[in-house]
């Protein structure tokens, strides 16, 4: 095994003991992130139906043309928080339950986490 394999291993435990706890429900979806290291994906998560209520990534044509080839950054996880909170909010879900995957809460997570509760999302 060699050490990519490894840490991921270790998230994906990570990631499958923060499940157990977090669960998405229709009033209050599971606010999931997955991070690479050129691009930013999120999503709102229904658990009880198994549904994705709404999802944003670096790759979504809007934020991709205001960033452009830098989407692996603290800037592009600000971008993708603002407009998965926008999203949210249109659908009308205030409150969410955040799902960090696994990762540490430190820098794209954290700042990704900050702009949706500045945009108006409830953790």
């Amino acid at each position: 095994m060699d050490k990519n394999q490894a840490r991921r291993e270790g998230r994906l435990i990570r990631h499958m003991r923060v499940r157990r706890k977090v669960a998405g429900t229709a009033a209050k979806p599971r606010l999931t992130i997955f991070r690479s290291l050129s691009n930013v994906y999120c999503q709102l998560i229904d658990d009880e139906s198994g549904a994705t209520v709404a999802a944003a990534s670096t790759l979504t044509p809007e934020i991709k043309q205001q960033l452009g080839n830098k989407r692996g950054n603290v800037k592009a996880s600000e971008a993708v928080g603002t407009t998965i909170a926008k999203l949210a909010q249109e659908k009308g879900i205030k409150k969410v339950c955040f799902d960090r995957a696994g990762y540490r809460y430190h820098g794209r997570v954290k700042a990704l986490a900050d702009a949706a509760r500045k945009a108006g999302l409830e953790f």
